[in-house]
């Protein structure tokens, strides 16, 4: 029964929700454990960690970024035409594609590790080692040998519609690597007393054991569940498709989406060679100060933008399977629905989750990290570059599923150009203002991912008549519920006041403003009517059930 259970096809809204279920709380035990971690490898330590995790990220791109969605895409392609054979031997080539990547990945971070790290640094001293940057950059390459082929896995699952077990799998391959993380890095410091290099490597390879555990879960789910994949969806006489047709498909629908990773990590690489050394030479920071700022917007406040991420993570990755078919079958209609849907679902949750996280930043930083002086600041701001790069994430892997790639690369591009003309420039502008200069590199990240999304929009809206007048007035109602909500929290404010650096009270003071605002919000946004509009009745009803 639990089989079959696990095994259930989705729709696309189910669907949705199981995968975005999934990955959410992948991404809390993901928030959860830096409670633990930073109290032992600090701001040092998490500025090691972030250098490590950024090339990590890099290189990623260009080995796996592009292969889930890809294969999840081709999969669907072929099952939605009934090619069952052919369907298999995409599963085969892109596990041959992906470990072919993460090996040449793989010797290449660990020949050219030091120069990577002397890169990274430059002529700044007095923080971390261009030998200790050297190291953890080495341990992290090892997990390029293992996600690539763990992400086929995942795609193929989603492909079939099965977003079940690639969900379990995430959760799997966090719980693990929280697990590592927390217990490695303190034995292996406050126990034995190594380094705090040896100590983040610890953490750092925990990234590799994880998915090892995560991969291992979806081999046994596969062979337990052959037969389902074995089902034809209609009965045809497939054609002859060589292999060489099924690479040249998957390279077309996989390296837009690497494109798009490998923009999206170049933001990351930006911040890693320009902050420091921007905050030192041009807004009198100390090296310290100026990685612990850079520990914040790599590792620390990051963490909280993958909340919002995972959302849009979630939406995308049901997306692409439903959306697919619907080009497939050339059905104009359903292509419509699904993507202002989408876009509906995603503003409707990322918007006041937004703002009420940049409202409840100073409480959320003692709660996590204890009291800080740069902490609150740049988590109340960086969050809503979190919420951009939900958004234009989703709208380049919608204009990459219809194969507008010129619109997608005129996307990234252009928003990766922003980024680096803007960063360092901001920066010393902010620092002149006598605001602070570390907001400047966040308003070029912003105003990066703005362009980007606005220009997905307009490609959207002009060349495929995708008419958003829908989410428009969703969007002003998303907008309206979460500025009032904000108001009665602001209200509630002077009424109950949280300067406290107690951290059972913050964690209250959380709890209890995060359940009124999410009541204010919902009741809202029942009573306007929102809900029924963007989730369908069967959802509204529930809500209206639960009242």
């Amino acid at each position: 029964m639990m089989k079959n259970k696990v095994m259930k096809k989705n729709s696309f809204v189910n669907g949705m929700f199981i995968t975005t279920l999934g990955i959410v709380i992948s991404k809390v035990l993901g928030i959860i454990y830096v409670v633990p971690f930073h109290s032992i490898i600090g701001e040092k330590g998490g500025a090691l960690y972030g250098y490590a995790y950024t090339i990590y990220l890099f290189f990623m791109s260009l080995s796996s970024a592009g292969i889930p969605l890809a294969i999840s895409k081709v999969v669907s392609e072929y099952q939605a035409l009934g090619y069952y054979n052919v369907k298999n031997r995409v599963f085969s080539l892109g596990k041959k594609i992906s470990l072919l990547l993460g090996l040449v990945c793989f010797v290449f971070i660990i020949l050219f590790a030091p120069l990577l790290a002397k890169f990274v640094m430059g002529d700044v001293v007095g923080g971390n080692t261009i030998s200790d940057i050297t190291f953890v950059i080495r341990i992290i390459s090892i997990a390029i040998l293992i996600v690539p082929v763990l992400s086929v896995y995942r795609g193929y699952f989603e492909g079939h519609r099965y977003f079940s077990p690639p969900s379990i799998s995430q959760i799997i391959e966090q719980i693990v690597r929280v697990l590592i993380i927390i217990f490695g890095s303190l034995v292996t410091l406050k126990v034995f007393h190594f380094s705090l290099a040896a100590s983040v490597g610890i953490a750092l390879l925990g990234a590799s054991i994880g998915a090892l555990f995560s991969y291992l879960y979806l081999v046994i789910m596969r062979k337990k569940n052959k037969g389902k994949f074995n089902e034809k969806a209609r009965k045809v006489n497939e054609p002859i498709i060589t292999n060489k047709t099924i690479i040249k498909k998957l390279v077309i629908y996989s390296l837009p989406l690497i494109c798009i990773d490998f923009f999206k990590s170049l933001y990351n690489y930006v911040d890693m060679v320009t902050v420091v050394k921007g905050l030192v030479h041009f807004a009198n920071y100390s090296v310290g100060d100026a990685e612990t700022i850079y520990s914040m917007l790599s590792t620390w406040a990051a963490k909280f933008n993958m909340i919002l991420l995972s959302i849009s993570t979630g939406i995308i990755v049901s997306l692409i399977p439903s959306l697919t078919e619907s080009v497939v079958k050339n059905n104009e209609k359903d292509i419509q629905s699904k993507i202002t849907k989408a876009l509906s679902i995603l503003l409707y949750l990322t918007i006041p989750m937004t703002l009420g996280i940049s409202f409840l930043s100073k409480n959320i930083w003692i709660v996590f990290y204890g009291t800080s002086n740069y902490g609150p600041s740049v988590l109340g701001y960086y969050i809503f570059a979190g919420l951009f790069v939900g958004l234009f994430t989703s709208m380049i892997i919608t204009l990459q599923t219809l194969k507008d790639y010129k619109g997608v690369f005129i996307s990234l591009i252009s928003g990766v150009i922003v980024k680096i003309i803007l960063n360092t420039s901001l920066l010393r502008v902010f620092y002149m203002m006598n605001i602070y200069a570390y907001y400047g590199v966040i308003t070029a990240s912003i105003l990066g991912y703005l362009a980007s999304f606005i220009i997905c929009l307009v490609i959207l809206y002009k060349k495929y008549n995708i008419n958003f007048e829908s989410t428009l007035k969703h969007f002003v109602d998303i907008v309206c519920g979460s500025i009032f909500m904000m108001i009665v929290l602001f209200i509630l404010r002077f009424i109950l006041p949280f300067n406290s650096v107690n951290r059972l009270f913050n964690i209250f003071v959380i709890i209890l403003y995060g359940i009124i605002g999410c009541v204010i919000y919902l009741v809202y946004t029942s009573k306007t009517k929102t809900i029924k509009s963007i989730f369908g009745h069967e959802l509204y009803g529930f809500f209206k059930k639960k009242k």
